[in-house]
């Protein structure tokens, strides 16, 4: 039992185990014993990395009934449903019992010309929820490759898994329907679960028939009919419906997940689910189903299309930077102090290859590097700490230079999205999530995204014309985002407001007409002639893929880096503050100490963090000064050349 093969190729037999040995002992508990012991083996050193992950392996390539593992985000979840706990098996013949297991199945197993019994006294009903996960959304390429490389998982395409269904034969319908009655223990308002009945049927006359039919053509099409809900469009990889059995309650929407569980691929669901579609359209008794034909598609989709996965252990992703560690607490904090003695190097070249990017102004590459390690580390009241949302305006609308320039971005961060803002898109497209009460889901929108996404917003692309309703909702959501850190979430008669912590980047022409936290005007040292040109001589090749290697780890550990500002430093902006107002006393106002409050707490705490620092101190504070004093005095200069600039 305890061989790698043997709990990664057959979870269910460890779990047959110990539930055996369980009823032998006439003990209980056998349920948590299980979980610790797939934790206990999850813990050991490299262990990760044998356990094949529905991201990087196509389905079919899976086998059935083993443990995988889904780097996912929580996109919404169902009401709980019930499930046969514990059941018993009677053979009609012997009247032998044998009790059996329902946990982290979706079909029960009688075995051969058994039958469930019902009306036993040990039969026991249990209830676990169901979360509809996705892809983490906008998880860029870079990340993916590393991750399927460094899989040491050995898989095959499966011989077990075919693209059959099980159909009941026309004969065992009518019996079949009182099996069913008996089954459907649960109250009306919620779920049975996906085909929990015995696949192999027992029919009237003691004969055990089972028929298996191929998929018809129209299966494979159907997939292009079934929205699997991604919230951002033209996304890719597999859906799935992961069925938690414990402490569901400590798992919210938008959570991001490294789920382990059981995989799921029955094709009984399939047929269970043509079932209930072919009867749609009957009259159903109330207290049968509750459900609309419209939930049973969205609730049971195809197993060969979304999979079942039944968690048996979950870690939550503080990030999905494959070139940092996940495993322990110690682990990450060695690998961060290990990698604090080089940040400043790092930085520099880094700053180069910004200066670069950003047509040779190494002002507007100091607050780009600032921007892309903010992070909302805690909210105050309603105000979220820690955003430092930048607008870059001044970007050319020439050479497509703000596509290039979010390839570019694209290749250092883990997740990000770019969004177009033009009138079409405003209008048109849906960037906040509603609630669909007809299926009972959460349609997704652009902006359900996981923490510290970098939202690329191109405002180069915005035209003249008129916003719709629409429109304005869509340019409302994106500076409540901005300015609050949260996405109001619509359901219908009201709002769910629902915090996020996304890095929202603004690319300009002239200063945006979205909020920012700080505004820089580009300076490029390119003329507009030759700015293509320009662009193609920093084309990124993959020869330099071990540069982007250390800029990506740079930004991920300067982001979680723990940080303080002394009493000291509080002191001395105070007094740096008193000196101001010695030097000046009719200019100086409480809004200037605001000012360099708000300098300390943001530039002046994001620039430690970029030099590898965890408090502010004196030199930094003063680059940080100086850094602001160069920003706004380029502000102010354009001011007086092109008055007061929209």
């Amino acid at each position: 039992m305890s061989s790698t093969h043997d709990w990664v190729n057959n979870p269910l037999d460890v779990v047959e185990e110990m539930f055996v040995a369980a009823q032998n002992d006439s003990a209980s508990g056998w349920e948590p014993k299980v979980v610790e012991f797939f934790k206990n083996k999850l813990k050991e050193k490299n262990i990760h990395a044998l356990v094949p992950s529905m991201n990087d392996v196509p389905l079919h390539y899976l086998k059935p009934n083993s443990l995988v593992k889904f780097r996912c985000l929580i996109q919404d979840m169902f009401d709980p449903e019930f499930y046969m706990g514990t059941y018993e098996t009677v053979d009609p013949s012997t009247k032998a019992k044998v009790m059996r297991f329902g946990r982290y199945k979706d079909v029960t197993e009688c075995g051969v010309c058994l039958q469930v019994d019902f009306n036993s006294k040990n039969t026991l009903t249990a209830e676990r929820q169901t979360f509809y996960c996705v892809p983490i959304p906008g998880e860029n390429a870079w990340v993916k490759e590393i991750y399927a490389s460094s899989s040491q998982a050995r898989v095959v395409p499966s011989t077990s898994y075919v693209p059959t269904r099980q159909k009941r034969l026309a004969s065992e319908e009518d019996d079949d329907d009182d099996d069913m009655d008996d089954m459907d223990t649960q109250p009306q308002k919620q779920r049975e679960p996906d085909g929990a009945q015995n696949p192999t049927e027992q029919h009237s006359n003691g004969e055990c028939k089972r028929q298996e039919l191929e998929a018809p053509s129209n299966q494979t099409t159907s997939a292009s009919h079934l929205d699997l809900n991604f919230p951002l469009p033209g996304e890719k990889g597999p859906s799935c419906l992961v069925k938690v059995y414990e402490d569901w309650e400590s798992f919210k929407v938008n959570d991001t997940l490294e789920v382990y569980g059981i995989l799921s691929v029955s094709p009984a669901l399939s047929a269970l689910a043509d079932e209930k579609d072919a009867s749609s359209s009957s009259v159903l008794d109330p207290t049968d189903y509750m459900e609309t034909a419209e939930e049973q598609r969205v609730h049971s989709p195809p197993a060969s299309l979304v999979p079942r996965l039944h968690m048996l252990y979950a870690r939550p992703l503080p990030h999905n930077n494959p070139l940092l560690p996940l495993a322990s607490a110690e682990d990450n904090s060695a690998f961060i102090s290990s990698n604090l003695g080089e940040m400043s190097g790092v930085r520099s070249e880094l700053l180069t290859y910004f200066t670069h990017i950003l047509l040779g102004d190494a002002l507007a590459a100091e607050y780009l590097i600032l921007h892309l390690i903010s992070d909302v580390y805690s909210r105050r009241d309603v105000l979220p700490l820690g955003k430092f949302t930048l607008n870059i305006s001044g970007c050319p609308t020439v050479a497509s230079y703000t596509q290039r320039f979010y390839q570019i971005i694209q290749q250092l961060v883990p997740s990000s999205y770019y969004l177009a803002m033009s009138l079409q898109n405003m209008n048109q497209m849906r960037l906040v999530p509603m609630k669909d009460y007809v299926a009972n889901r959460l349609v997704s929108g652009a902006l359900q995204l996981a923490r510290n996404t970098l939202l690329f917003l191109d405002e180069t692309q915005l035209e003249q014309g008129q916003l719709d309703t629409t429109g304005v909702r869509n340019v409302t959501a994106l500076g409540n985002l901005i300015s609050w850190q949260k996405v109001d979430y619509d359901f219908n008669f009201h709002q769910m407001e629902f915090p996020c912590n996304i890095n929202v980047l603004v690319a300009s022409e002239g200063r945006s007409l979205l909020p920012s936290d700080c505004q820089i005007h580009l300076q490029s040292q390119v003329s507009q002639a030759h700015v293509e040109d320009y662009l193609n001589s920093i084309h990124v090749h993959p020869q330099v893929s071990s540069q982007l290697n250390k800029f990506r780890i740079y930004l991920s550990v300067a982001r979680q880096l723990d940080y303080n500002i002394s009493n000291e430093m509080t002191k001395s902006v105070e007094d740096d503050f008193v000196d101001m107002r010695k030097d000046d006393p009719e200019s100086v106002s409480a809004e200037d100490l605001h000012r360099l409050l708000v300098v300390a707490s943001s530039v002046g705490r994001l620039l430690s963090l970029s030099l590898g620092h965890t408090s502010l101190c004196r030199d930094t504070w003063l680059r940080a000064k100086h850094i602001d004093a160069l920003r706004r005095s380029r502000t102010e200069q354009r001011k007086r050349v092109n008055g007061n600039e929209p």
